[in-house]
């Protein structure tokens, strides 16, 4: 099995794929990427039959080496990202030779960005998923010095593919729909609500994040009386102060607290990657043009392969450029004596 290496650790980086299926009845949240598409994007990018576990990076990347050469896409949260000191683009894939030093900075947009390997990351599964799930206590964030096995690259196509990706890492407007507690609130609080312009705080995690807004709380009578039920990522729970939250991957299975609505599976992502002070604003929709909204992962898989296109290179940058062909049939011209 091929081996990479950890040389230098972010603050806030683990294993995460897709998730665990079928685990509610546990009082386990699927957990997975917070940036799901940034997963099907990567599968995409390396022409994987199905999306695989990839490194999630929260905030900051750091320092990597592989033993084996293997293509890598780089997704999600927009990232510096460096090969021995070269440039790479993000949102593309590469080769990365054995030895050679991939290094991850800080995001200059969104929250959330992912190394993906073409073969996929080889940690040991739990409940089918390799993914980390901090709060449940499963895995734990990847550290310096940490070895982790992949599967080897057996294809070596799909290099230097470029996949532009779906604008969500600026925040703006996310679309809701209502929940089991919306009508405890007056048709006042709730256009109110619509009408605010949140900031995402600077607290929240994998569980969910806290908004802030300037102006008085949304709290409504009987929010006290709820009998706990399921919830799911995307309810946004509002504090017995008012203050809402919006629940994320690791979010717990039930609670007592009451939502306002629930942010559609498509503009989730946009939540997550929204980076500490970024806008957000709520609009509701309707049942009916969210269900229009909603496509499955392997619909949006085929979609974005359908946008994957070759990268364009700058031949200053190519090393091995007289290594290339470019012109086919060229002679030295002899042959053609005498014609």
């Amino acid at each position: 099995m091929s081996r990479l290496s950890v040389h230098r650790a972010g603050p806030a980086m683990s294993v995460q794929d897709l998730g665990r299926t079928g685990t509610l009845k546990l009082g386990l949240s699927r957990g997975g990427a917070a940036d799901r598409r940034a997963i099907l994007e990567a599968a995409a990018l390396l022409g994987q039959t199905a999306p695989q576990a990839a490194i999630e990076m929260a905030g900051m990347g750091g320092t990597f080496s592989v033993d084996e050469p293997t293509r890598i896409a780089l997704t999600g949260a927009q990232m510096r990202a460096t090969l021995d000191g070269a440039p790479l683009a993000w949102n593309a894939s590469h080769l990365i030779p054995p030895g050679a030093m991939l290094e991850i900075g800080p995001a200059t947009a969104g929250v959330y960005g992912y190394l993906n390997l073409a073969g996929g990351l080889a940690t040991t599964e739990v409940l089918g998923s390799r993914s980390t799930h901090l709060i449940a206590g499963l895995g734990g964030l990847l550290k310096t010095g940490d070895e982790l096995a992949f599967v080897p690259d057996g294809d070596m196509t799909h290099v230097q593919m470029m996949l532009r990706p779906e604008g969500r890492f600026s925040g703006g407007a996310i679309r809701i729909v209502e929940g089991p507690q919306t009508s405890l609130y007056s048709s006042e609080t709730r256009a109110r609500f619509s009408e605010t312009m949140f900031r995402r705080s600077t607290h929240g995690n994998r569980q969910g994040i806290k908004l802030e807004q300037d102006g008085i709380s949304f709290q409504t009578d009987g929010q006290l009386n709820i009998v706990s039920d399921m919830i799911v990522p995307g309810d946004i729970q509002m504090t017995g102060d008012g203050v809402p939250f919006v629940l994320l991957p690791e979010c717990q299975t039930i609670g007592g607290y009451p939502r306002i609505g629930t942010v559609i599976p498509a503009d989730l992502p946009k939540v997550a990657q929204a980076a500490p002070g970024v806008a957000l604003k709520f609009e509701f929709i309707s049942f009916e043009a969210s269900d229009k909204l909603l496509i499955s992962e392997t619909e949006e898989l085929r979609r974005l392969r359908g946008h994957v296109q070759p990268m364009l290179r700058d031949p200053n940058d190519i090393a091995d450029l007289l290594g290339y062909q470019l012109i086919s049939g060229a002679t030295a011209g002899d042959d053609l004596e005498g014609a």
